[in-house]
């Protein structure tokens, strides 16, 4: 069972990590802006909830078992009455969350998180319509910067985990393969799908250049726009996702 309290604080303290949120978020907005949906939910927020990146909906549903990313939440959408911030696990709130339609669900920086993410994902699916779009995203093991520490010799897969999966209790390492295929399991169809932001190196060691004033921000937009030359190697997959039709 992962430790809230220690996560929070670890999340907090990760380097570079408010970088890679900046792109992680410029991705969903993408699919936002091509889907505009009125009606959303947002399974686990962090400290920067979406309603703080995109304004076209009518109402915005929050859970989030964190307590302190929870007052974060609802201290933003404090004067927002379309905005409802639940704590709690999304098991918990399913009595409460499933009184609604929902438009687009987010699943962000989630499955990756879960030892078994199957059950969230079965969950997901019973709160959809046949027009609900999925967003997931997760970390990929086929990142250039995992790939090169095999090169290296520092590991002997880019499947193996990480010491930042370790720190931050992370069970999963996804490709866009084995993404697609656990979506498909549990009842979803991917609609697009892609990975985002190159990253070269380590968090620690990026966040290392940011400071040194090495890596400037017209070189992280570069990384970003880089990843669509290199469309399996991006530090993060991406997928919209439907539910699939009955057979």
């Amino acid at each position: 069972m992962r430790n809230l309290a220690t996560y929070q604080d670890e999340y907090e303290a990760l380097p570079f990590e408010d970088v890679q949120s900046r792109f992680r978020k410029r991705k969903i907005g993408e699919s936002l802006e091509r889907y505009q949906p009125r009606a959303l939910l947002e399974i686990g927020c962090g400290l920067d909830p979406i309603f703080n990146h995109y304004s076209g909906f009518e109402h915005c549903t929050v859970v989030e078992p964190a307590q302190r990313f929870v007052a974060a939440a609802r201290r933003q959408a404090s004067d927002r009455p379309e905005i409802s911030v639940i704590a709690s696990t999304l098991e918990d709130a399913y009595q409460t969350v499933s009184v609604r339609h929902y438009d687009f669900i987010l699943a962000s920086s989630l499955l990756h998180e879960i030892e078994e993410p199957g059950p969230i994902l079965d969950i997901v699916r019973s709160l959809c319509n046949t027009s609900t779009i999925v967003h997931i995203n997760v970390p990929n093991a086929l990142s250039f910067h995992r790939l090169l520490a095999v090169a290296m010799g520092i590991t002997p897969s880019a499947y193996a985990r990480s010491a930042t999966q370790m720190r931050m209790q992370q069970y999963q390492t996804f490709d866009t393969a084995t993404l697609a295929n656990l979506a498909s399991r549990h009842g979803f169809s991917v609609v697009d799908k892609g990975t985002f932001f190159i990253k070269p190196f380590t968090h620690a060691q990026m966040a290392h250049l940011q400071a040194s004033g090495l890596m400037t921000e017209q070189m992280l937009v570069g990384l970003y726009t880089l990843s669509e030359q290199f469309p399996e190697h991006g530090s993060e997959i991406w997928m919209n996702l439907r539910p699939s039709a009955p057979t």
